[in-house]
């Protein structure tokens, strides 16, 4: 299954790149706790763990850092119990403005695939609202940080 979405937000690609994957947790409606575990140099390889929060279920990914080319882009691949997701962001630079495009795919695993088969049309709608959700919590939050955050 996947989704994309885009958010303009008004603040430079340097912030919004730096707010968008230093802050995680902070930022988000569905991660509750994003810890580095192994931080490699130049980021690709590191790996970290996210904890994820939605309708009162909690679930553990392991995450490893695939792309990383400030401000330009991350991308990072996330391994759970019941499915595994690759996310990347896209950062754009409209000037004093920044454009954040997220692109994610989710592969079910055991009893789950079947029910992406049969229901992905359904659960294809709620992600895309999902990743718009998102989004939309990552341009108040970046938007209300203050502007010196170096």
């Amino acid at each position: 299954m996947r989704s994309e979405g885009s958010v303009e937000i008004d603040r430079p690609i340097e912030d919004v790149f730096y707010l968008t994957n230093d802050n995680v947790a902070a930022w988000s409606i569905i991660v509750v706790e994003d810890e580095m575990i192994d931080e490699k140099p130049g980021k690709i390889g590191s790996t970290f763990r996210s904890i994820t929060e939605e309708h009162g279920r909690r679930m553990e990914f392991q995450g490893t850092i695939t792309a990383w080319d400030p401000p330009y882009t991350c991308a990072m691949q996330l391994k759970g119990q019941m499915f595994d997701i690759e996310a990347a962001y896209s950062f754009e630079d409209l000037g004093s403005r920044t454009k954040v495009t997220q692109f994610s795919t989710v592969e079910g695993k055991g009893f789950v695939k079947p029910m992406f088969l049969l229901f992905g049309w359904l659960m294809n709608k709620s992600s895309c609202d999902a990743v718009n959700k998102e989004l939309q919590s990552l341009r108040r939050f970046c938007e209300a940080q203050p502007t010196d955050i170096s």
